[in-house]
């Protein structure tokens, strides 16, 4: 048990994806070999569901069949699934909602030796807090079938569905790569017509991407590799892939549109300008970390923000609005004369990843100017640079002096003693005021 978890931890936390996102992805395609394989993959798919790790209770997971054959789709029969970290109950409540449904069966037998979905739990299991599993092994079946009971679970922002499949099997790796990005190419398409020796959950796979089309969800690619990249021979390698499935409005412009009218409303409901602000939009409850940058004039006004995401992405951002206008000891307490003027930004960071170098020169090497924002701590003193900096700040080596110097730390310091981490930001902003 203590390997078991202590190995998926530590694919979860490799697994970070660098760029911020909002709320969670309402589906995930993840590849189902053993983790030395494709755990990696799948890690890193698995890890954007953290954010909602206390919403999601229900998990829709899919995948095919490779032991037992079965007419339609099965689920287990069964009011729990047991792995070593623990048990996971059936939403039983759940499956009876596809009584009706002709192609949906009970098969124990076909459950029993599926690894397509077992090897997904102990993912969950790390990730969410307490949820529930509607386990269905899909047999000969159709995408439409398989889109219909997706259709009929689709729930809220608190069920997440998990479409188990590997990519092509057993070819060389250069062919084997090739394969799989024609493959990717089509699954970005949304394009329902994948084949089982391209993909050998081809059904679940195509039935997701039917559904996505008719709820008009974004698709992304988070990673992919062949076994070959991992622990396999480069003559007979297994392609794995991971995608996301996003909800139009965390994937669009209107999600930075309604965290600016939230930054502004804050800050406005403090000056006794209008009511108190409501963090009413599901991707709002999900954990997330903000900084809250004011401007007045082109002038900094005020900055304010969490490192880490620790609280709910709409409290972090109300509180940070409002310490950015009034509690920023470089500057005066905003006014209400003060608000028309005031330019907001709002910056939505990635989880910070600790950076290791091996010289001064390795560091320089590694950093993005315009895109990497860095945190750097020496003995209990720390500073931050969002990467907006680098436009004032575009030498690497002028960059690193001054953030020792905002980190209270003699700009001579060797960069050696320091610890980096470094986080990328999604940034919104409004349009400059004119004065």
């Amino acid at each position: 048990m203590e390997r078991l978890g202590a190995d998926v931890a530590a694919l979860l936390a490799a697994g970070v994806q660098p760029q911020p996102r909002l709320g969670w992805p309402k589906a995930l395609i993840v590849p189902h070999a053993g983790y030395a394989y494709s755990g990696a993959i799948a890690a890193a798919a698995y890890s954007e569901w953290r954010r909602g790790f206390r919403q999601i209770r229900r998990v829709i997971l899919l995948g095919p069949v490779h032991r037992f054959a079965v007419p339609g789709i099965a689920l287990a029969g069964a009011d729990v699934f047991s792995t070593p970290l623990g048990q996971v109950p059936v939403d039983r409540a759940a499956e009876a909602q596809l009584a009706d449904l002709a192609f949906v069966c009970q098969s124990p037998r076909a459950h029993a030796w599926e690894h397509s979905l077992e090897v997904q739990l102990p993912f969950l299991q790390n990730v969410l807090e307490s949820f529930a599993v509607v386990p269905l092994a899909v047999g000969d079946a159709t995408a439409e079938q398989v889109a219909a009971v997706i259709e009929r679970l689709w729930g809220g922002p608190e069920t997440v569905i998990a479409v188990s499949t590997d990519l092509s099997h057993f070819h060389p790796q250069k062919e084997a790569v090739a394969l799989d990005q024609r493959t990717a190419k089509r699954i970005l398409a949304l394009r329902a017509d994948i084949q089982h020796e391209e993909a050998c959950g081809a059904t679940p796979l195509n039935g997701l991407l039917l559904a996505a089309q008719s709820r008009d969800l974004v698709i992304r690619r988070v990673a992919q590799c062949t076994s070959a990249d991992t622990a396999g021979g480069y003559e007979r390698v297994v392609g794995y892939g991971a995608f996301a499935l996003d909800d139009a409005e965390i994937a669009g412009d209107t999600a930075g549109r309604h965290l600016l009218a939230l930054a502004r409303a804050a800050i406005a409901h403090k000056l006794g300008l209008a009511p108190q602000p409501h963090a009413s939009r599901w991707w709002l409850q999900g954990l997330g970390a903000t900084f809250v940058t004011l401007k007045q004039h082109g002038d900094l006004r005020g900055c304010i923000g969490t490192l880490e995401a620790r609280w709910p992405l709409g409290e972090d951002l109300i509180a940070n609005a409002q310490h950015a206008a009034f509690d920023d000891p470089r500057f005066l307490p905003v006014e209400a004369a003060d608000l028309p003027a005031i330019q907001i930004e709002v910056s939505v960071l990635s989880a910070p990843q600790q950076m290791t170098f091996s010289s001064e020169e390795d560091l320089l090497g590694q950093l993005q100017p315009e895109v990497d924002g860095l945190i750097l701590e020496r003995a209990g003193q720390r500073g931050t640079f969002l990467p907006s900096v680098w436009e004032d700040l575009p030498d690497k080596r002028q960059f690193l002096r001054h953030l020792l110097a905002k980190a209270g730390l003699p700009g001579d310091t060797s960069l050696m003693q320091c610890r980096l981490w470094r986080y990328h930001v999604a940034k919104f902003a409004e349009a400059e005021v004119q004065s």
